[in-house]
């Protein structure tokens, strides 16, 4: 009797390089989508900035927010803001005053 002879035999195990490069790939990935993805390094630091910029806003609202309630506080109890505001915003006077309105004249418009 013959002997059989040795079939070849094909692996089909990946080899370690390719199992390298394939490692290599997804690392690679990971890695970028770590860095733009969704929850990523460059948009953890976008939304540090935005909550930088919102506190800034937030805290020049509470700002204007306390002296508006200032102002209204003293318009409200005080008599001399009261009068301040009117002589500013409306133009009036007081019983007895007079009032002198200066216009500015042209050189060529003299009368």
């Amino acid at each position: 009797m013959n002997a059989p002879e040795p079939s070849l035999q094909v692996s089909r195990r990946p080899s370690r390089r390719t199992v390298r490069y394939i490692l290599i790939l997804v690392g690679c990935i990971v890695m970028a989508d770590a860095l733009v993805g969704d929850r990523g390094f460059l948009a953890m630091l976008e939304a540090r900035r935005q909550y930088r910029t919102l506190e800034l806003s937030l805290a020049a609202a509470r700002t204007e927010n306390m002296r508006l309630l200032d102002e209204a506080r003293r318009l409200r109890e005080d008599p001399e803001a009261i009068e301040a505001i009117a002589r500013r915003d409306l133009g009036l006077i007081r019983p007895g005053e007079k009032l002198f309105i200066i216009r500015d004249t042209v050189a060529g418009d003299a009368r």
